[in-house]
């Protein structure tokens, strides 16, 4: 279990310690599953990358379950090649940017890929559950689409909300992807806080020659984490969550907490960040 620190004990911690806290790198590898649990809502972060074989969604020792979706939900999202997940028997196709809400008593998990010399990269993001719902897939044509920001602003995005209150449902899980326009850079700026749920950002769709700077912090004592392809970035409720870009970029937001509601956030004035 990762702890996270208290926002005193961030003020005074050193690029290094920063990473070492709210930064997960190196969350994709080839030909195997990867679970890393955090104590932010106790979610649990992971990534599945099958090759020819298909990989089974393994069961924690720290969970004390018999099988991982006992009293939990999951939340996978393909940022790679075209891919399978299959749920009890149930196969669902889920190209790139496709998602799928895994619901609570589903007890055999498993990923393959279509194609391996172009792998799916297949994220996780898992929450307790405490009510069942529907196993479901959503694409992007599916989303609820939200067109924000401007090219003056640098800003100018497209939010497509996969699991929330208004569209494909689950107990806690809140998710979805957020992509720039070509010549944005900036997002989730004007920046916000929600200290009735945690989030967790996915950056993809990156190159390898670029980066962004994704803000983190209080509002008055900001901090900046360098963060690349297959990065998350890990945000307390009291942390903002905002960055910029050396080029266009994707992103997948997924919170979870007490409160499912999208726009329930704290707006912090362009005046207040230092």
């Amino acid at each position: 279990m990762r702890y996270l620190p208290t926002a005193a004990a961030a003020r005074r911690m050193d690029t290094t310690e920063l990473r070492d806290h709210f930064l997960v790198a190196n969350l994709f590898a080839v030909g195997t599953i990867v679970l890393e649990p955090i104590d932010l809502d106790r979610a649990i972060l992971g990534s599945a990358v099958p090759l020819t074989d298909a990989l089974s969604l393994p069961t924690p020792p720290l969970l004390r379950a018999d099988y991982f979706c006992e009293r939990r939900e999951l939340g996978v999202l393909n940022v790679g090649g075209a891919g399978t997940v299959t749920v009890d028997g149930t196969s669902y196709a889920l190209a790139a940017h496709d998602a799928l809400y895994v619901g609570q008593g589903s007890r055999d998990v498993s990923f393959a890929s279509h194609d391996a010399a172009t792998p799916a990269r297949f994220y996780l993001i898992s929450y307790p559950a405490h009510q069942a719902y529907p196993t479901s897939r959503i694409t992007p044509a599916d989303a609820d689409v939200l067109e924000l920001g401007s090219q003056e602003q640098a800003n100018k995005r497209q939010v497509r909300r996969y699991i929330h209150l208004k569209g494909v449902r689950s107990a806690q899980l809140v998710m979805g992807v957020t992509v720039l326009a070509p010549g944005s850079v900036w997002n989730t700026m004007p920046a916000h806080i929600h200290d009735r749920r945690s989030e967790v950002y996915l950056y993809f769709d990156l190159p390898s020659d670029a980066v962004v700077m994704h803000l983190m912090g209080e509002p008055t004592e900001t901090r900046s984490l360098v963060v690349r392809d297959g990065n998350v970035a890990l945000s307390p409720g009291w942390s903002v969550h905002s960055g910029c870009g050396t080029r266009a970029y994707s992103f997948c937001w997924a919170m979870g907490g007490e409160n499912q509601d999208y726009a329930d956030m704290d707006p912090v004035s362009m005046e207040t960040l230092r």
